[in-house]
């Protein structure tokens, strides 16, 4: 009888408004700067041609993410719950639509993501641990899923902390050699013309701003969490807009050393780009690669971190409304947190940490998670025209930003579909074809509960 009195109060338990606007910046801020970074001024070097152009892409790659991180601001303040797009899917009436979210991010994107980071971070520590190779990488990024998803298991407050503490320390050592070396950027670099063979003019400057793209996504993770938010309102806005600027200035900074500081062929070609630029500034030299390392631990961990704790708030709000497992609607009675949402996709994420390909079936999925993008922009028609909808702060210019999100957004989903036409087309399928069963046997059995919770009462 007590157990069952206890199961009670985990699933009528409701999560609380903990997190202030630091530790939601941090969460947005933390997942944005992720491993991409390291490898992005190299691919945007290579598509750009020139390092004025390749300058340019950063900032107008940032830029254009401003509308889609202002329409996220808009509906955080019009729906402060847990979710993300899922609610904001679902209280557009695309419930079918809003499931399908779900059930993909649990099953092909979200655990497998936790998967590839904390292998990556492994892969790094073995640059200063020789000894670790073998069954040991696997093993290891083990250890890490675990720790972090206790982390975050036992305390939203402590996580937050956490998540705030490894932010700070990831982006501190980037401005500080940002500022470092923009005393000694060679302005003839940067006012070199493009290489010989290289696109230039408008194709330069999309090819070079598609390659941006990735790099800033990410800050979307502290809208999954809009429910744990203080004054969400008030917050969601200020997080959004903040992310994004923070996150801009960072990437024009590393692109404007990294071009003033070695040739744009070099960066084009060279494997670690961040490393050799950092090679240049006196007093590293020789010590590039370790810095490198270390900065890639700090900046990897913290997305780690991030997507282990705002991940699981996914499922949870789709096990409230009756569309998932209903464990995953648990909460802690004492730690206040979807402890059961959080130990399944710690087991999934270690099962997967073992399996082979895992980046591959990332890239794949990323046709389907683009799809799901646009539309969930596409949502800001339908809920403008509703009478209940009232956002705590609204986006300047809706109608505008919306048609600019979709756009940045569409030139992606072609290069995507353009990369990988077959598997973005099967991921698809397999998408509607395992969930939309799913989806419909849930629902049926939501509305035969309400039925007979009617009857019950009458």
């Amino acid at each position: 009888m007590d157990n069952n009195k206890n199961q009670e109060t985990n699933v009528n338990a409701e999560l609380k408004r903990k997190l202030g606007f630091g530790a939601a910046l941090a969460i947005a801020v933390g997942t944005t700067v992720g491993s991409g970074i390291f490898s992005s001024i190299g691919q945007v070097a290579g598509a750009s041609g020139s390092a004025i152009m390749m300058i340019m892409c950063f900032v107008v790659g940032g830029l254009i993410m401003i509308p889609q991180n202002l329409l996220y601001a808009e509906l955080a303040s019009a729906y402060p719950e847990d979710g993300g797009q899922y609610t904001w899917l679902r209280e557009a009436g695309w419930k079918p639509i809003a499931f399908l979210n779900g059930w993909v991010a649990f099953w092909a994107t979200d655990p497998a993501t936790c998967s590839v980071m904390s292998l990556a971070i492994v892969n790094y520590v073995a640059f200063f641990i020789p000894g670790l190779k073998g069954i040991l990488i696997p093993i290891s990024a083990t250890v890490l899923i675990i720790a972090f998803t206790f982390l975050h298991l036992r305390s939203v407050e402590a996580g937050a902390r956490f998540q705030s503490f490894i932010t700070s320390l990831k982006l501190i050592p980037f401005f500080v050699l940002i500022g470092i070396g923009l005393f000694l950027v060679k302005g003839q670099l940067i006012s070199t013309p493009a290489v010989s063979g290289a696109a230039t003019g408008i194709i330069a400057l999309l090819a070079g701003v598609s390659a941006t793209t990735w790099s800033y996504d990410g800050s979307i993770g502290a809208c999954y969490m809009a429910g744990e938010v203080k004054d969400p309102k008030k917050t969601m806005p200020k997080v959004m807009i903040c992310s994004i600027l923070i996150v801009l200035l960072l990437y024009t900074g590393l692109s404007t050393i990294a071009s003033g500081l070695l040739p744009i062929a070099t960066l084009a070609s060279s494997d670690a780009p961040i490393a050799a630029a950092f090679n240049q500034i006196p007093l590293i030299g020789a010590g590039a690669g370790m810095i490198t390392a270390v900065l890639a631990i700090l900046v990897i961990t913290g997305s780690l971190s991030g997507a282990t704790m705002y991940q699981p708030r996914l499922e949870y709000a789709m096990a409230k409304d009756g569309l998932f497992f209903k464990r995953f609607a648990d909460v802690h009675p004492k730690w206040n947190t979807p402890y059961f949402a959080l130990l399944a996709q710690a087991a999934y994420a270690i099962v997967l940490v073992y399996a082979s390909n895992i980046t591959a079936l990332l890239g794949y999925f990323t046709f389907v998670c683009l799809v799901k993008n646009m539309l969930v922009f596409c949502t800001l028609f339908v809920h403008h025209k509703k009478a209940d909808y009232k956002p705590g702060w609204a986006c300047p210019k809706w109608r505008l930003m919306t048609i600019l999100a979709i756009g940045a957004n569409g030139i992606l989903l072609v290069s995507t579909f353009l990369w990988a036409p077959m598997q973005g087309i099967i991921c698809g399928i397999f998408a509607l074809a395992s969930g939309l069963p799913v989806y419909y046997y849930w629902e049926n059995k939501n509305k035969k509960k309400a039925m007979l919770h009617k009857k019950e009462v009458a």
